[in-house]
Order: structure tokens, then C-alpha cells, then sequence
């Protein structure tokens, strides 16, 4: 996965990132200024919601075929919110390092694309509920079984990323860590035994085990830790806000949120 997307460990509980979500209207510069919230009136007069989106982030967001039409897993949760809203969603492809900028000067109304919730990120923007829950997991060949934590990695060697999340983790954990570019090269040299491990995002894997299933690899140990993604918003969109959250229970009630997982992780992630 690109460093960007490398997931942050979320310190606050889905109840507690929910609440401030909800509880955080908007200051100086919100939509207090012209008199009140219209975040969900604006959307509804307009008839859709525009999301961002990179448009090149495969599972979650990418052209099928390379050329074809714009889908992924936040892609077709994104469409399904906007359904129970009642409006049409539509998504502007945006670049990652201009997507919250993009959002600031409101050329969309929400971003769309596994946005980790960080206490930084909340002290700027609102929350929804979140739609992907995950862990970092510890990846080795199916036979091994000296690894079954983190703690089982003191002196093995691991391919990670040098600018992933999990690159710290494994070099506190005691490990020999070998450099690599993303998840694929990390795949192949735990195959061939090259390394004994590498530590990942849990939705990576799990998109990996999917469309590869006789890989040989396997879940040796996860984290305890969360990190939670959702659709983020300008600060002061309470009333939008409320409305993804409503359609997001609903979705997740009448198994939509599920049924979407497992199309793409074979799994549910989205709890």
C-alpha cells in the first residue's frame, strides 16, 4: 500500500470518534457564517453528493479493467449511503496529497477514500460513523510457527516499507527489518524465505488472500490496536453527518455493509 494510506493506530473508541464527529459544529470558519448548517439541505437541493476519491487505490477505489467505470469497496458503500440519503452520489477523482484541500475549498462535499481517523485529523474535520475497522497483522508462510506475536519477532528478519506504519513497530518489536517498495514485494520474499515475515494492514492481506488463495501465506498474530476509516467532512457539517451515520446503520442492519465486505475481503470489515 502507498505510504500514505499507511494506517495510524486510532486512540479513541468508534462510540468516542462518533461522538465527537457529531458534537464538533462548525467554528470561525464553518457554515456558522452563513447562518446555520445547510450541509445536508445544500446536498439534497443539488440532488447528489459529491465525493472525492482517488480513483487508483485498488480494492477500495479504482477503474475495473484499468479503463473501465469507477468502483471499489468506498466506491460502492459511498453509492449505498447516498441511496438511503436519497440523492445520487457522484465522485470527483482527486489526487491523495490535494484531497483534503479539495475538501477545505469545498469542490466536494465528503472524501471517500480509507480516510484513517487520527486525533489530528479530528481536531480539523468531522468523522462518520466508521466503515472499515482493522488491525495490523503479522504475515508468515503457512509452516511457520515460530511466530506468534510481535514479541516472536525479536531477531527474525521482516520486509517492510521503510515509510509504512508498521516499520517502526517491527524495528521496536527487535526485528531485522529488509526494505521493500509495498506489499507485493513483501509477499514474495516471505514465499521464498527470504524473510521470515512482514507486518501489513489486515485489509491488505485479506484482498491479497482473496484473489490469490493458494499464496501459502497466513495470519500469524494481529494487534490488539484499531484503526478505524470513514467518510470525513468540513468541520460544521453536523446535519450531513447525521444523515451518512443513519444511512450507514441502516446499510449495516440490512446487511449491505456486510455483503459489500465480503465482494471485496471475503470477510467483514466493516465492524
Amino acid at each position: 500500500m502507498k505510504s500514505h494510506h499507511s494506517r495510524r493506530t486510532a486512540l479513541a473508541s468508534i462510540l468516542a470518534a462518533t461522538a465527537l464527529a457529531l458534537t464538533a459544529c462548525g467554528g470561525p470558519s464553518g457554515p456558522a457564517e452563513s447562518g446555520g448548517d445547510t450541509s445536508l439541505s445544500d446536498v439534497k437541493s443539488k440532488g447528489e453528493i459529491v465525493f472525492a476519491t482517488e480513483g487508483t487505490y485498488r480494492p477500495f477505489s479504482f477503474h475495473a479493467d484499468g479503463a473501465g467505470e469507477l468502483t471499489g469497496f468506498d466506491v460502492e458503500i459511498a453509492k449505498a449511503v447516498a441511496e438511503k440519503i436519497g440523492v445520487k452520489a457522484s465522485f470527483q477523482e482527486t489526487q491523495f496529497d490535494g484531497i483534503f484541500a479539495g475538501l477545505d475549498a469545498k469542490r466536494f462535499d465528503a472524501i471517500a477514500n480509507q480516510i484513517s481517523i487520527t486525533d489530528e485529523r479530528k481536531g480539523k474535520y468531522d468523522f462518520s460513523t466508521p466503515y472499515t475497522i482493522s488491525t495490523g497483522v503479522i504475515v508468515t508462510k503457512e509452516e511457520d510457527n515460530s511466530i506468534t506475536g510481535f514479541e516472536s519477532l525479536k531477531g527474525k528478519t521482516t520486509a517492510q516499507s521503510l515509510t509504512s506504519s508498521f516499520y517502526k513497530m517491527t524495528v521496536d518489536a527487535g526485528a531485522n527489518v529488509q526494505a521493500v517498495e509495498g506489499w507485493a514485494q513483501s509477499a514474495t520474499l516471505v514465499q521464498q524465505g527470504r524473510v521470515d515475515a512482514t507486518v501489513n494492514d489486515k485489509l491488505t492481506y485479506l484482498d491479497y488472500a482473496k484473489s490469490t488463495p493458494d499464496s501459502g501465506l497466513k495470519i500469524a498474530a494481529e494487534t490488539t490496536e484499531k484503526t478505524e476509516s470513514a467518510f470525513t467532512f468540513r468541520k460544521g457539517s453536523t446535519e450531513l453527518v447525521a444523515a451518512v451515520d443513519k444511512a450507514l446503520a441502516d446499510l449495516a442492519a440490512d446487511g449491505t455493509l456486510a455483503g459489500i465486505s465480503e465482494e471485496y475481503f471475503g470477510a467483514d470489515v466493516t465492524k
